[in-house]
C-alpha cells in the first residue's frame, strides 16, 4: 500500500482541501458502494471482498473526478452537520429499542462462552432463501463456510452456492468485522463504547455525544454487519443488539417472515435509503433473533432480488471442510 500513498501525496498537491461536507458525502457513497458491489454476474458479493476497504488505514475513491481522502466527520444530504446529542435531541424509536434491549438480554441469558484455538477453523452453514422481484422465481441456497480463527490459513466461503477461497489477510489489510478471534475479543462490550470503537474502525477517538448523522449511519451499518457473524466473544453480541438500539432513527416493523417462515419484527434504519427492505428479524414475544432480510441488485441492474436469510449451525473445528 506504500506506493499508492506515495502516489497519492503527491497527486495535484496545489488542489483546494475538499469541504467536511464533501468528505461525508464520499465515505457515504464508499460504504453503499460496499454493500452493493458484486464480483460475480447475479451473486452477492464476498463479505470480506466488499469490506476489505473499510478497514485500510487510509481509502481513496474518485468522487467527481476527484480522489479524497475519507475521514470520520459527515453532515446529512443537505451538507449541515446534525450531531445527535449535541444540538440536536437522539430520536429513538420506543418499540425498537424494545426488541433490540430484549434481545441482548435473551442473548446474555443463552449465550454459551467460546475459546477456539488460534489453529482451528469457525464452521457454520447459512441458509438463503432469494426471490426475484419480477417473476417471483425462489431459489434456496445453502451456504457453508469455514474460517480461519486466527486469519493465517485460507478460508473458505460460499456466496450463493459459489465457492470462493479466501487467502489469508496481507500485512496492512484488515476486514470488518475482524477474521481474528483475538480482535474480536478487543472489541468493547459495553455498548456506547463498541459504537465509538467501530466509527472509522478503530480509527477516530470522537464520543458518542459527537456523533454525526453519518457517523451513526456508519455506527448501524458496521453493528449488523457484526451481528452476521456466527459466534462472537462472550458479551459482545448483546453489546451490538444494545448498541444499536442506541442509534437514533431505528424502526421495528411488525409481520416480517424470516427464511423458515417464522413471523417476526423488523427492525430497520429507514433513515438512509441504501438500507431500504433491509431487516434485522427478531421474535415478537422472547426475542430471540431469527435472521436477516435483505435486498440486491444484479451486476447488470435488471434484476433485483429480496433475500431472507439465517444461520442454521455453526461450531469450532480442527481442518477445513470438517463438520460437526
Amino acid at each position: 500500500m506504500t506506493d499508492e500513498l506515495e502516489l497519492l501525496r503527491d497527486w495535484d498537491a496545489d488542489a483546494a482541501p475538499l469541504t467536511e461536507p464533501a468528505r461525508a458525502q464520499a465515505r457515504h457513497r464508499l460504504l453503499n458502494t460496499m454493500t452493493r458491489t458484486e464480483r460475480h454476474p447475479d451473486t452477492a458479493p464476498s463479505r470480506r471482498h466488499a469490506l476489505r476497504l473499510a478497514t485500510a488505514a487510509v481509502v481513496t475513491m474518485a468522487v467527481t473526478g476527484t480522489a479524497v481522502l475519507l475521514t470520520e466527520d459527515g453532515a446529512d444530504e443537505g451538507g449541515r452537520t446534525d450531531r445527535a446529542g449535541t444540538n440536536a435531541p437522539r430520536m429513538r424509536n420506543v418499540a425498537a429499542v424494545t426488541v433490540l434491549n430484549g434481545a441482548a438480554a435473551r442473548a446474555s441469558k443463552h449465550e454459551k462462552p467460546v475459546a477456539p484455538r488460534d489453529d482451528q477453523f469457525i464452521y457454520w452453514k447459512r441458509i438463503i432463501k432469494e426471490t426475484e422481484r419480477k417473476t417471483g422465481a425462489v431459489k434456496t441456497y445453502v451456504d457453508v463456510n469455514w474460517d480461519s480463527v486466527d486469519g493465517s490459513k485460507r478460508s473458505l466461503t460460499m456466496e450463493l452456492g459459489r465457492v470462493i477461497w479466501e487467502k489469508p489477510l496481507g500485512k496492512n489489510e484488515g476486514v470488518w468485522p475482524p477474521r481474528e478471534w483475538s480482535k474480536l475479543k478487543e472489541l468493547p462490550t459495553d455498548p456506547e463504547k463498541l459504537t465509538e470503537a467501530i466509527i472509522g474502525v478503530g480509527t477516530s477517538d470522537k464520543p458518542i455525544d459527537d456523533f454525526t448523522a453519518w457517523d451513526w449511519y456508519d455506527a448501524y451499518f458496521m453493528l449488523g454487519e457484526l451481528l452476521k457473524w456466527p459466534v462472537l466473544p462472550e458479551g459482545l453480541r448483546p453489546a451490538a443488539y444494545e448498541a444499536l438500539a442506541l442509534v437514533p432513527g431505528v424502526k421495528a416493523t411488525p409481520g416480517m417472515k424470516d427464511s423458515a417462515g417464522r413471523t417476526g419484527v423488523g427492525i430497520s434504519y429507514p433513515k438512509r435509503a441504501s438500507e431500504k427492505g433491509k431487516y434485522l428479524i427478531f421474535d415478537p414475544e422472547s426475542y430471540e433473533f431469527l435472521g436477516f432480510r435483505d435486498e440486491r441488485t444484479s451486476r447488470s441492474g435488471k434484476k433485483t432480488y429480496i433475500q431472507l436469510s439465517h444461520v442454521a449451525d455453526w461450531a469450532i473445528v480442527d481442518r477445513l471442510k470438517q463438520r460437526p
